[in-house]
């Protein structure tokens, strides 16, 4: 991979885009970090809303082009590094059940997460797009009981994005402290990458609150 086809990532310390960035660790790839201190609302300023409206991260920038959506940065970075094996090949038969998984955090687990965190009253079932929380949840639970992964012994982009998503709910109790999520978190956050940048978040969301003087 060139020089000009270096990965950019728009990033802050402690947010959703730590994954992405322990994602790219996993995969070997050439990334370097445009860092936002989003203590002091950078993420809301012209030159980042031109490139993601909505003030969010991850976004990525590669080879001219800009990919928000956390979901999609996912997918495409992990096919972007085959080699690193993250991702089925189009013709796996476990691509199926890989796209759905990775896709069903976006589609069903956010939505429910922050449902129950704000303790909105739930939708009817038939017009909830996750069904009702526990019905979420228990989905994860049953396919996670097959582990040691997401699709059994085959570790992929997928669970980089759960094993995150899973410590960071847990820590907090949006998501109950039940064994199977518990251990699946321990095991994805015990791997060197984890270790590795969340240890340099630490560092840099100091530096942040500092400079706004927190």
């Amino acid at each position: 991979m060139s020089s000009a086809d270096r990965i950019t990532l728009y990033y802050s310390p402690q947010t959703r885009a730590t994954g992405t960035r322990v994602l790219l660790e996993e995969l070997g790839a050439p990334y370097d970090l445009h860092v936002l201190n989003m203590k002091a609302g950078e993420q809301r300023q012209p030159a980042y809303l031109a490139i993601n409206p909505l003030g969010k991260v991850p976004a990525i920038r590669h080879r001219g082009q800009f990919v928000t959506e956390q979901v999609a940065v996912y997918i495409y970075l992990a096919d972007l590094f085959p080699e690193a094996g993250l991702t089925p090949a189009l013709d796996d038969p476990l691509r199926g059940p890989y796209l759905r998984w990775i896709a069903y955090y976006g589609s069903s687990f956010e939505p429910a997460l922050i449902d129950h965190f704000m303790q909105r009253p739930p939708a009817p079932i038939t017009q909830s797009p996750y069904a009702d929380y526990e019905t979420m949840l228990g989905a994860l639970e049953a396919q996670l009981a097959n582990g040691p992964y997401l699709l059994g012994e085959r570790m992929t982009a997928a669970d980089i994005l759960w094993g995150t998503a899973f410590n960071w709910t847990l820590t907090f109790g949006i998501v109950p402290k039940r064994d199977v999520f518990v251990n699946y978190a321990e095991r994805m956050t015990a791997r060197p990458a984890f270790q590795r940048v969340t240890a340099e978040d630490v560092e840099m969301a100091a530096r942040h609150a500092a400079a706004i003087g927190g």
